[in-house]
């Protein structure tokens, strides 16, 4: 209890610190305005460089006057001659700001500046007797004043939910977090960039939709007022994609925003990122092809590796990825034998591992995704391609023709993790519609993860769909193994967080 209490007394005289240096600053505010410079009425600063151009082409800017903007993040007084660093988007940069330089008005005004305000600068690039790069600046002018300190500790702090709420002060104090952010653009636009280079054209397909399709998964439910209809946010943007290449669209990928009412954990947000692709006239087979040469595209463009290493582990994403069957899979890690297994054999095998079986999940099928679920995906370190899924669980994936109880269908893992889905689409709009009913039964025992019925979708198909591959991957998965981080949050800028007035 008196460690607590000695806690709290400590939160409180940090609170009360805290309110003190922002009564101050909001104080040198007034001041700054009463006289005329009110910094909020900067409207535009030309800058021609930026920190990182400095430090690159010193030996040409050197004895140069450039002109450069951004972030005060030290302050050094040393009499009539001083010290800061100021960070831009692309790193930091020593200045070097003298009374004789700046003028006695502005040197009084830049003492009385504060770590976190944005300045702008111009001067002239020199190198210190210590050999620092810096610019001895010669203008100085206060573009926005910062009114809320910046923590001294930001990095490591336990708290990370203060963090992920406030990732505005974690970009300013924690580089390495923007570097991440930077590299996830980088990521996006690789990812991009192989998709365009292999014929594929991007489109745009409803966030708002009138059935949620295309997963198993449970939708955000809003309501349409003029419709006077509920409506659902996409789950996937697999089916209206495969209109697509019903319609002659043969090569169709999209990158967006996917939505599920579903728990928070750190693989998990209700918000994330996928990418999904359709070709007409390939299959699985085609699909693990251009998944695996994606993702080897995307880390030799943006980390100049495919090796890679996460949470301690090291990762080869190099070509040449592990393909093996389910069936395969589970034999390997549980020793149960499902090809060689009947429904009958198969539940009492199951049975005596001990595993709970779930009302209504019994089927051969569903017992081989039990165990594969149960045994083998933890064990899946490397890349690798699992194969050949029962048809219960693959309600879109066309059957295996010399195996009518598994679909072509594949997810790849990586550190036990799922990265990808994909399949030779079911085009057959029979089959189609006996799949969908067993979802709408599924639904209607209590499953809210199981499909509704898309009549549009079957008419759809009833107008012939060609042979077809598609793959759906977590771009959030994706960033999160190539920047080497633990939480889905620590790649989402703004991760969904529980309100602190609902705490």
């Amino acid at each position: 209890m008196a460690e607590q209490h000695q806690a709290h007394e400590q939160h409180e005289q940090t609170a009360e610190e805290l309110h003190e240096l922002k009564r101050i600053r909001r104080e040198k505010l007034a001041e700054l305005q009463a006289a005329g410079a009110d910094p909020f009425q900067q409207v535009r600063f030309e800058r021609d460089h930026h920190t990182n151009e400095i430090h690159e082409h010193f030996d040409e800017l050197e004895g140069k006057t450039v002109r450069l903007a951004g972030r005060m993040m030290s302050k050094r007084i040393m009499g009539k001659a001083s010290f800061s660093d100021m960070s831009d988007r692309y790193g930091r940069l020593q200045l070097y700001i003298k009374r004789d330089n700046v003028g006695e008005d502005v040197y009084k005004g830049y003492k009385k500046m504060d770590i976190g305000d944005i300045i702008g600068v111009s001067g002239e690039v020199f190198r210190t007797q210590k050999g620092e790069i810096s610019v001895a600046v010669h203008e100085l002018t206060l573009l926005s004043k910062n009114l809320t300190p910046l923590p001294e500790k930001w990095h490591g702090l336990k708290d990370t939910d203060m963090r992920y709420r406030q990732r505005y002060v974690d970009l300013i104090v924690n580089p390495e977090v923007r570097d991440t952010f930077e590299k996830r653009s980088a990521i996006v636009r690789e990812i991009r960039n192989f998709m365009d280079s292999r014929g594929f054209m991007e489109v745009e397909t409803p966030c708002l939709n009138t059935i949620p399709g295309g997963a198993a998964a449970r939708p955000f439910i809003t309501h349409h007022n003029a419709l006077d209809i509920d409506m659902y946010m996409r789950i996937a943007t697999e089916l209206h994609l495969k209109r697509l290449i019903v319609g002659g669209f043969e090569q169709v990928y999209e990158i967006g925003r996917i939505f599920r009412n579903e728990g928070m954990d750190t693989k998990h947000n209700p918000e994330f990122t996928t990418i999904e692709l359709y070709q007409a006239y390939t299959d699985y087979h085609g699909m693990m092809d251009i998944t695996e040469d994606m993702v080897v595209h995307v880390c030799e463009k943006v980390l100049g590796t495919t090796k890679v290493t996460y949470q301690g582990t090291e990762i080869d994403f190099s070509k040449g990825w592990r393909r093996m069957t389910m069936a395969d899979a589970v034999k390997e890690y549980s020793g149960l034998d499902f090809m060689n297994m009947d429904g009958a054999q198969a539940l009492e095998a199951v049975k005596a591992k001990g595993l709970e079986i779930e009302k209504g999940k019994d089927s051969w099928g569903d017992l081989l995704a039990q165990c594969y679920d149960e045994y083998v995906e933890e064990n899946l370190v490397q890349p690798t391609f699992i194969t050949d899924y029962p048809v219960e669980v693959s309600p879109l994936a066309k059957r295996k023709p010399s195996d009518p109880r598994l679909t072509e269908r594949f997810e790849c893992f990586v550190v036990g993790r799922e990265l990808c889905n994909a399949f030779s689409e079911l085009n057959d709009p029979i089959d189609q519609r006996e799949r969908f009913e067993r979802q709408v039964a599924l639904r209607a025992a209590g499953d809210d993860e199981a499909s509704m019925m898309d009549e549009d979708f079957i008419n759809a198909l009833e107008y012939g769909m060609p042979p077809t591959g598609g793959m759906g991957m977590g771009i959030d998965r994706l960033v999160m193994l190539l920047t080497d981080s633990a939480s889905i949050r620590d790649v989402l800028l703004f991760p969904t967080m529980k309100p602190l007035s609902a705490e």
